[in-house]
């Protein structure tokens, strides 16, 4: 404590105990922790938890809160991702370190929290796939997280560290074999971007917290290098003086809502958001929100969608297809078909045929002084047939 009050933050004593203090009042949580290993912010933890959180809850049309499976790559000697992540949502996890003295005491806070059924701490070595679904014989898993090493050598974090040290900030009691890897936390994310071109499905989204902003710009890069459109990026901001930044990338059709991939405000940083997923069809005076519901409804009843559903309560649908079956150079190729059909019927897709190419949620929002119409792009590769949905949707509402 320093003799104004506050907290000192350059003692890691100080450090520690605020940590175990946090997750004990906050989330039931007990925690022993080496002297010599990374004591885990807790604020800057949980905000990754709470961004995977709305990730899974809005890729999916699923309810939230449902089970769900993760891997915590590099889990320390804290584990406290699989620990804050079991006590707010059914998850398991599987968590890996290559740390022998971080992957004891892993074992021990997940046994002190009698967590021992949901989370599995696995031994790994530098060589081993980081990805370890062969290994563990599993087929999928929902997630992957994992909070890397930020430094390529030993001199970068002495010299960052010495950076820091006027004044300190805060205790870092980090050990090399948590702070230090060949190539920095990019080639940690390559490695795992690699891992998941082979992998691609069997994992829905692989995710990464970064800790400098230049990194994520070369791992967008090599996303779209790699021909990886679905991805989401966000800002972790703690305070005034600490930030963190993180992605998350899918082969998958499902993609989460737009405040959750597009995460960073500053308009500098627009080069490198995934593509919008939101967009306002209509803006104006207060209607008559019982009529324009039906006639939304009636619109998309018209369609040859795979399925449409439309919640009179919660004024909202979600409808999928599988093309774009609004417009007129579809119409015109049904026509032929069935003109070419023998006796002149109607040639539809096969009713077993469930392939989707495009998903969306309709929603209408009445304000005080206005009513919305917005549709988010909740499933797909292709932008151009969301655009394309977008402008027929538009023109039928007037």
């Amino acid at each position: 404590m320093k003799t104004n009050g506050q907290l000192d933050f350059s003692d890691p004593d100080t450090v520690m105990q605020l940590t175990k203090t946090l997750l004990q009042v906050d989330f039931d949580l007990k925690m022993e922790l080496p002297d010599d290993r990374l004591c885990p912010p807790v604020p800057n933890r949980h905000n990754y938890i709470l961004w995977l959180k709305d990730l899974l809850d809005t890729s999916s049309y699923q309810e939230p809160g449902r089970r769900l499976s993760g891997l915590d790559i590099g889990t320390g000697a804290s584990c406290i991702y699989p620990l804050l992540g079991c006590t707010q949502r059914p998850w398991y996890f599987v968590a890996t370190d290559i740390d022998p003295k971080s992957l004891a005491y892993a074992r021990k806070n997940v046994q002190a929290n009698h967590l021992e059924n949901r989370i599995r701490i696995l031994a790994r070595t530098a060589t081993d796939a980081l990805l370890p679904l062969d290994d563990l014989d599993v087929e999928s898993i929902d997630f992957v997280m994992t909070n890397p090493p930020f430094y390529e050598t030993d001199a970068e974090m002495r010299a960052s560290a010495k950076l820091k040290s006027r004044p300190p900030n805060s205790a870092c009691t980090g050990a090399p074999v948590e702070m230090v890897c060949e190539g920095g936390e990019v080639a940690f994310v390559g490695r795992i971007l690699a891992e998941s071109l082979r992998l691609r499905e069997r994992v829905q989204w692989y995710t990464s917290m970064l800790g400098k902003l230049s990194s994520l710009e070369v791992v967008v890069d090599m996303l779209r290098e790699k021909g990886v459109g679905n991805y989401a990026v966000t800002e972790f901001v703690q305070g005034h003086k600490t930030r963190r930044w993180a992605v998350a990338w899918s082969f998958g059709l499902m993609r989460p809502a737009q405040d959750v991939a597009r995460g960073m405000k500053a308009l500098a940083w627009k080069k490198i958001l995934p593509p919008t997923v939101d967009y306002v069809l209509g803006d104006g005076p207060i209607r008559d929100v019982g009529a324009l519901g039906a006639s939304i409804d009636a619109t998309m009843q018209s369609l040859e969608l795979i399925s449409w559903h439309w919640d009179k309560q919660r004024l909202e649908g979600v409808g999928r297809a599988r093309e774009n079956v609004w417009s007129r150079a579809w119409r015109r190729r049904k026509l032929r078909e069935r003109d070419n059909a023998p006796g002149g019927s109607s040639v539809g897709a096969s009713a077993d045929d469930e392939t989707c190419s495009f998903g969306f949620v309709i929603g209408v929002t009445v304000g005080v002084k206005e009513t919305r119409v917005a549709c988010r792009w909740a499933e797909g590769h292709d932008e151009v047939i969301f655009t394309s949905f977008c402008g027929f949707l538009k023109t039928q509402l007037g």
